[in-house]
Parts: structure tokens; sequence; C-alpha cells
């Protein structure tokens, strides 16, 4: 079972697919750390996010408390508070730290909203490494604005020696839009389509890397899919294998329902009493008849570990392709 912890919906940026940022949560009501001392004692995954985490005064609480659950503990941040993430950082270095950016640095910015965000989150990014910690990464969410910064941000970080992670725009509750929707797709799913070659045909160093930029071709794929409103290549398991706690200490199945969708408050009932009650249940039906299609990390990496022979089928079937001087990528 995995779990995405939604530290606070305070953040500074504004980005152009997400408005978060304009429906913040009060510091004075988010939960309290202690609060997550009540999810089980093993988690195979956490992630910890925002809004912008690191807004959080006590994010080393939090980690202090989500630390010994997992093997897996990762933050998703902005960059922007380098101090403040260093010093987390240095305390933690065997955490994973995934960095937001959306394009090079004037796009980056533009589409954050940020000044000099992109110099901030290198300097974060340099700075993790330099304080000990081995997996570090940017992460981007695809949009049209900033597919023609994909390959070369790809390059960017095969070049730092760090993952990249990707995702894509949606609507729901969480982000406060309605309105994201990729233009210009033929563009879009051609810039898609050579990215995932480059993926499965990595030549970065560790072997470990390229078996990751393997799959994560298999994750753009689903990406890719879900852009042009097809069925999800897996079927997702909200509520089941994974879920949510957000800024106010509610379990929520996921982030991508129209409204959300909440088993129960930890602030006034246990795990076990949530994760079995008659609400979960109910909710767990509406998962099962959702036609969303989400393909979220949160969402689309633990059906693949359920189903791990599907992504390994693909990712075999198109090396091979690849192998023989076929481009054309099987697609489902």
């Amino acid at each position: 079972m995995e779990c995405s912890v939604i530290a606070t919906y305070r953040c500074n940026a504004g980005c152009h697919m997400c408005n978060t940022w304009a429906h913040p949560s009060k510091s004075s009501e988010e939960f309290k750390p202690a609060i997550l001392d009540k999810l089980p004692a093993r988690i195979s995954r956490l992630n910890i996010t925002g809004g912008e985490p690191a807004l959080r005064d006590d994010l080393a609480d939090i980690v202090a408390v989500l630390d010994g659950r997992t093997p897996d503990l990762e933050i998703s941040t902005n960059g922007y508070f380098t101090d403040r993430l260093l010093a987390v950082a240095g305390q933690y270095p065997h955490l994973t730290f995934r960095v937001s950016v959306e394009g090079l640095p004037k796009l980056n910015d533009e589409l954050r909203g940020i000044k000099d965000g992109f110099d901030h989150a290198l300097r974060t990014l340099l700075g993790f490494r330099s304080v000990g910690v081995k997996n570090i990464g940017f992460a981007i969410v695809i949009s049209q604005r900033n597919i023609y910064d994909l390959l070369a941000l790809y390059e960017l970080a095969a070049g730092l020696g760090v993952e990249f992670a990707q995702a894509t725009m949606h609507n729901s509750f969480y982000f406060h839009k309605s309105d994201n929707k990729i233009e210009n797709l033929e563009a879009v799913r051609s810039i898609m389509q050579e990215f995932m070659i480059r993926l499965l045909t990595s030549k970065r160093g560790p072997l470990k890397m390229r078996v990751k930029d393997w799959f994560r071709a298999y994750i753009n794929m689903g990406i890719l899919r879900y852009m042009e409103g097809k069925v999800r290549a897996i079927p997702c398991s909200a509520a089941t294998d994974f879920f949510f706690v957000d800024p106010w200490g509610k379990i929520l199945a996921c982030n991508g329902s129209e409204e959300p969708w909440v088993l129960g408050d930890l602030n006034t009932q246990n795990f076990d009493e949530i994760w079995n009650s008659s609400e979960a249940k109910r909710i767990r039906e509406l998962v099962k008849c959702c036609d969303r299609n989400c393909w979220m990390t949160g969402s689309a990496v633990p059906a693949m570990r359920n189903k791990i022979w599907i992504p390994i089928s693909w990712v075999a079937k198109n090396k091979m392709r690849l192998m023989m001087g076929r481009r054309d990528l099987l697609l489902d």
C-alpha cells in the first residue's frame, strides 16, 4: 500500500495548470505531525507533497514520524526554499527528492509564476547532492506549453545523472481546475513518441537508471493515452492500493476525483476503523465505476507494480521493435 501526504495547500507558485495556490489551507488548521502516527506501521512508499511542503515549518517533524514506516519516502517540491529543504535533506540524506520544473529557465519561471524559480530549483537539486542525498531528480507536468522543452530537460537530467519524472495536466478538486486540456495534440504526440524512444534506448551509465528510464517510457505511454482520452492501460486501485492524507488529516481515496472522496478523519478515528468502514467500501465501489482515467504517478505506479508483467511485456516488445529498426511504438 502506498500513501501521499498532502502537507499543505499553501504554495508560493502560481502554476498555469494548477490553482491550488489560490485556495490555500490555513497553517493553524493543518494537521499536527503526531496525527500521522495513526498511519499503518509499514507502507511501501510515502510521498510528502502539497502545495509546497517546504512552507510547513514542521516539515522535519513530519518526516520524523513517517521515516520509519517506509523504505521509500519522497518529498515533492518546487525547490524554491533551498535552505529549509537542505536542512531536512542533511538530516535525512536517504530520502528521495523530486524538484518540479516546467521547462528551461525562462519558460519554467513563466509557467510556474516564480521569479528565478529555475535558478532556485537547480541550486536546491545540486545542494541535495552536496549533503549526500543519492535519489534526486527533476519532475515535469507535460503540456502543450512546455512540450518543446521536454527532450532538452531529459538530456539535462541525464547529463547531471539525476532522475526525471513526468506527469501531465489533470482536472480535479485537488487542482481546482476543470479546463486543463491538451491543444495541438499532433505535435505533442510526435514529441512524446520521440521521448519514449529516448527512454527505451537510454544510455545512462548505471543500469538501474537505464531500467527506470525503460519503465518511465511505459508511464509516458499511459500519459499519452490519457491525453488522447483513452482508457487507462491498467485499472485504477484508489482506496485499495493507495490513499491520500489531506492537510486537515482526512483520508482520501485519491487526488483525481471531481470532489474529494473522504474515507474518514484521523482526528477522530484510527486508521483501521477508517479503512474498513462502510464509507470506505462505498468509495471503493465509486472507484470501480470511475471513468476519469487519471494517469498520475500516485495512481499509475501502484497499478504497474500490482501487474508488473504488463509494463515488462510492453517494454520488451518495444525494445525489440527498436532493435529491428522500427520506430512505431506499440501504444497500448
